[in-house]
This record gives structure tokens, sequence and C-alpha cells, in this order.
């Protein structure tokens, strides 16, 4: 039975349990958008529904040293709405948990897995992006170092997903509150410093002549015969470059708009930590090209669109200038004996160039994080100091939420205004958003795509919901099949051979809303999950099993002491990299819990001699 399985481990979990902090409860409404939210009483499992349209704040007030402030109440804020004061429907207050020591879980063997920790979480969650698409490699480097020596220091309950940029969005590390794991990450081979196909100079070390640079050198703009064909190449070579940023921008706005969607599922406030190098937000007119306007550029209008996606879905954006305190490069070592000992004037032009490009893209960094109610950082080489502060930054905010006055859902953008009764201190929130008619899709930005708390716990790589405490044993079976486990939904593009995995539970039944009958037996109704996913992110297969459970008081009690036991065996390809992502859903009380597995972890694990059979008294 399985109870032998769990018997060393589980009864201290259940002896926990009232010990267990409930996760913290939001409204379901994230989105800026005004639309019906569904809010949860703490430690209930009913689902009130409300037909409140709701337009909810982040706010964090901060003094002048930068210390948050705590304390306030409801009536110390002041929200206008286009100028119009509003009612404040909910009001929360969100602190950082306390400073501990990260306590670490017993040892429960190779082979078990939980979502129950013992520590404490903070409310918000925090996502760090590498962007190696527009950072040189040195400077990614750094970063790495950097964000290993934070690590060493983690404050208990923080949260913490990694994720990469390329030309495409990676996920390296779904949410953990374990630094050893994400150290692991960030020395990890898939972690090594790339080179940008589109920086002109990706490794960091300085940067190339251009062809028209050297065709200067070599005195072609004096020879009138060739003027023209060097003014030519000049031009194709601006072209080229504004080229290469437009492409820099499409990529990498398309990555925020996938991370916007993928964490409106999670509730509460997102931190996006940002390590970037270089990112304008537009390209001014050239005096010196032949067709000045030809390789200008605006980005603006995409920039607004992705702010308002992140904002849509409570994302707080704090990009960091992963090229630290720079110093102009014109001065480098690299560039002795180059063009600029040859023309002195050309130098001058290259300075004005750099800096205000440099202004220019710490202008986005700013814009950014002012329209998402985030901070910047730049011209700083202490990394690990900006991500401390901007983690503790986005642990201790207050939730403002307000139902609009103006209900005429125009799709217009209104401009909000946050205003707190004491002076001195700085306010960070979003400034704005879109008056979508909540029946209808916004017209405006990309479509958000509904969640619901279950496809939410399924997220790969997302935060472990804990409202079902619950262990898994997770053991391999059978080897090189051609045909797929029983009941399982694999994709048309997954191929075999397949291995079989075996999939053991005992979920703790406090947490589920079971109901007696005058007869003397329990009944609830429970869903089990599991998604097998590539490295990409992508479903290969699926299995779902919903179970109504008759328990008489007998089992009952017996279920209290060791677990609601269930088996499921789920196929996975043999070759590649793959995640098992299993969650328990109380189809009574909306509770979810789930828990993440890498298929390496337990792939050279011993098979069991027989598997592990189905517990009597739970009919499906």
């Amino acid at each position: 039975m399985i109870h032998s399985i769990f018997s060393r481990a589980f009864p201290r979990l259940l002896a926990a349990a009232s010990l267990l902090l409930i996760a913290p409860v939001y409204a379901q409404t994230t989105s800026t958008a005004p639309q019906s939210t569904a809010a949860q009483p703490a430690n209930s499992g009913v689902t009130i529904k409300s037909d409140t349209h709701l337009v909810v704040v982040d706010v964090t007030v901060v003094d002048s040293k930068g210390n948050a402030l705590h304390g306030l109440k409801a009536t110390d804020f002041t929200v206008l709405d286009k100028g119009e004061p509003q009612t404040l429907k909910s009001f929360e207050e969100h602190s950082a948990v306390a400073p501990q020591k990260q306590e670490k879980m017993p040892p429960l063997g190779p082979d078990i897995f939980t979502n129950y920790t013992p520590n404490p979480q903070n409310s918000a969650v925090n996502i760090l992006l590498l962007d190696s698409l527009n950072t040189p490699m040195k400077d990614q480097t750094y970063v790495r170092d950097q964000m290993i020596k934070y690590l060493k220091e983690l404050p208990s309950g923080t949260r913490i997903a990694i994720f990469g940029l390329t030309t495409r969005l990676i996920i390296l590390q779904g949410f953990t509150q374990d630094p050893e794991i994400l150290k692991a990450i960030l020395n990890g081979k898939k972690n090594l410093s790339k080179g940008s196909p589109l920086l002109d100079d990706p490794t960091g070390n300085g940067t190339p002549e251009s062809m028209s640079d050297q065709m200067a050198d070599a005195g072609f703009g004096n020879d009138p015969t060739t003027a023209q064909a060097m003014a030519d190449l000049q031009q194709f070579e601006a072209q080229t470059a504004t080229y290469q940023i437009q492409l820099r921008v499409d990529y990498t706005l398309e990555a925020m708009n996938q991370l916007a969607r993928y964490l409106i599922g999670i509730p509460g406030r997102k931190n996006l930590i940002w390590f970037s190098g270089s990112f304008p937000l537009n390209i001014l007119p050239d005096g010196d090209l032949q067709d000045p306007f030809a390789a200008m550029a605006d980005f603006s209008d995409q920039m607004r669109e992705t702010a308002d996606l992140l904002t849509r879905s409570q994302v707080a954006v704090f990009p960091v200038d992963a090229r630290g305190l720079m110093v102009l490069p014109m001065f480098s070592a690299s560039q002795a004996n180059s063009k600029y000992g040859r023309s002195p004037s050309l130098m001058i032009k290259d300075i004005s160039s750099f800096q205000q490009t440099n202004e220019q893209e710490h202008f986005t960094m700013d814009q950014l994080a002012d329209e998402t109610g985030g901070k910047a950082f730049y011209n700083t080489n202490g990394l690990k100091e900006a991500v401390a502060k901007a983690i503790n930054f986005g642990a201790n905010y207050y939730t403002l939420a307000f139902s609009p006055t103006n209900i005429k859902w125009t799709g217009e953008f209104r401009k909000l205004t946050v205003k707190l009764s004491q002076g001195g201190y700085t306010l960070y929130y979003r400034h704005g958003y879109f008056a979508d008619d909540p029946s209808k899709p916004a017209t405006h930005a990309m479509a958000i795509p509904a969640h619901n708390a279950m496809s939410t716990a399924m997220l790969r790589g997302g935060p472990d919901p804990t409202q079902i405490i619950f262990k898994v044993r997770a053991l391999p079976g059978a080897s090189g099949e051609n045909v797929v486990a029983q009941n399982n939904s694999i994709q048309p593009k997954t191929k075999g051979p397949y291995r079989r995995y075996l999939l053991d539970y005992a979920a703790d039944p406090r947490n589920i809303a079971f109901q007696a009958t005058p007869d003397g037996v329990y009944h609830g109704a429970v869903e089990f999950t599991v998604i097998v996913y590539d490295a990409e992110g992508n479903m290969m297969n699926y299995l779902n099993n919903s179970i109504r459970a008759n328990l008489s008081t007998e089992n009952y009690a017996k279920v209290l002491r060791t677990g609601l036991p269930f088996h499921q065996e789920i196929s996975v390809p043999e070759k590649g990299e793959y995640f098992l992502r299993l969650g328990i859903h109380d189809m009574t009380a909306d509770r979810v819990g789930a828990v993440e597995i890498p298929v390496v972890n337990i792939k050279d694990l011993s098979a069991p001699a027989v598997p592990a059979p189905a517990a009597p008294a739970v009919k499906k």
C-alpha cells in the first residue's frame, strides 16, 4: 500500500499542516483592463464571484533613502482616474518576509517529491531575464558571477525563476526558493555566455573598424571617382545597422509579450529583473549620410503596447544595465592607432554619438520601469546590490483596487495618478490603463489567454501552489515502448520510443473538501493531472484522471493518517530533455497543488519490482 511508501516522511508533513502558511489571496483579475473578479477569502476553499470591474494598482512607497514605508492605510492614498477621485474597493499591504535562515526539507529520498516548503514565501515572485541578444559576452559573464554572489545571501521566502533571451525566450529554471538549484543553472552549460548575432560588438572587446572607415583610412574619400561609392557604402552600413536594431527590438519585445502572457495566470505581483546591454527606443537622423532619414527608426509604439501587456499581467520591470559603469570606448587600448589618431574630429563625433545613444538607452529603461511600476538601475558595477534592491523593492508594496466611476469602455488610455497624504516620499506604480469593454476582446493590444486555477498550476516552471499539500513517488518503469501508457494523450509531433514512469501520490486530505453524508460516507471530487513538457515548454503528453472518492468512516480515518492515494502512469520519450508537471485539483473547493520533476532526476533510479497497487475505496 502507498502508506508504506510515505510512512516515514508524510506523518511529519501532516503534523505540520496546521502550521503551513496559506498562499496569499488576490483577486483573480490581475489584468489592468476592467473585468469581472473572483476574490477568495483566506483559508476558505470557496470562490466568491463578483461582477465588479476592478483596476488593480501595485504601489511601492519609499523614503529619501530608498527604504520601503510600511503601515499605511487605505485612507492615506488618493487614486485619480483621468483626474477624477476613485473609491478603493480593496486595499492590502504586502511586506517582505522577515530575514531568517533558510530551512531545508528533511531528506525524502531521490524518488520522493513534494510541493511543501518549510519557508514562508513572499507574496511577489521574481524573474531574472538574462539577455544575451542585447548584451556583450564579457558583460554576460559578469552578470552571471554577480548573480551567483547574490544567491549566496538569498533571503528566505524569495521565489525566483530564470529565463534567457537569444533570438527567442528560453526558460532556464522554473520558480524555486532553493539557491543551490539556481546556482547550478547559472553555472551550467545552458547559461554559457553567448555572442549576439545582431550586435556590432558581440564580445564587448572593441568594435572592429567598418569597411567605410577602412576606405577612409586608405584615402578613398579624397578621390572624386570613389567618393560616391564610399558614401553609398556608409549609407548601406547605417541602414544595415538599423535593420539589426529593428530585429533586436522585435525579438526582445516578443519575448516580453510571451512572458506577460505566461505570467498573467500567476496571482499577485511579478518582478521582472531584466539584465540587458543596449536597447535604444529610437534612432535619430544622421546628417553625415546622403539620406539622413533612411536609417532612422522609432520603436515607441511597440514599446508602449508591450508595457501595457506587462501591466495587464501585473508585471513590474526592473531593467539593469549589464554593462555596469561604462567608459568611453574611444579611449580603449583596442582603439590605439585607429581612425581616431588620423581624425580627431571623428573622435569628437563618435563621443557625441556614444553619449547620445547611451542617454537614449537609459531613457528607454526608465520609461519601461516607470510605465510598469518598477525601477531602472544603470551606471553601477554593483549588479548584485541592484538585484537585492529590486527584489526587496518588489516585495514591499500596497495593492489598491477600484471600480472606475467612468463606465464608458471606449478602449482609450486613462491616466492614473496615486497621491499620498504624507509628503517626502516617492511612489512607484503604473501610470495608466486601457478602458477596454470587459465583455469584448481588447482592441489595442495582443489578446491575453484565459486562466483558471488548474491551468495556472500546470504552467511549465510556474510556482508550486500549496493549497493542496502532497507527496509523490516517481520511478521509471518499462523502457523501449512504442505504445504509450493507457489513457495518455500523446501530442501528434511526439515520437517514441517511450519510457513509462510510475507516479504514486499521497495528498493531504485536510486540504480537500470532503463532505460527510448521514450514512457516514465522505465524498470528494479530485482531479489528478500530469503533463510532459520538453525543454522549450511544449506539451508532449498529457494525462488527466478525475475521481469521485467515496470513503467510509474507517477509510477516511486511515486516509487522514496516510494521505489520499492515487496511481498514474505516464509515457515520456526516451530521447531528449523533459519535465513532469504534476497537479492535484479539488473540484469542489477549487483548490490546487502542483510540483515539477525534471525527468533527468529520476530516469536512472531503480524501477520497482511490482507496481504500487491502486487504493481501494476510491472509485473513478
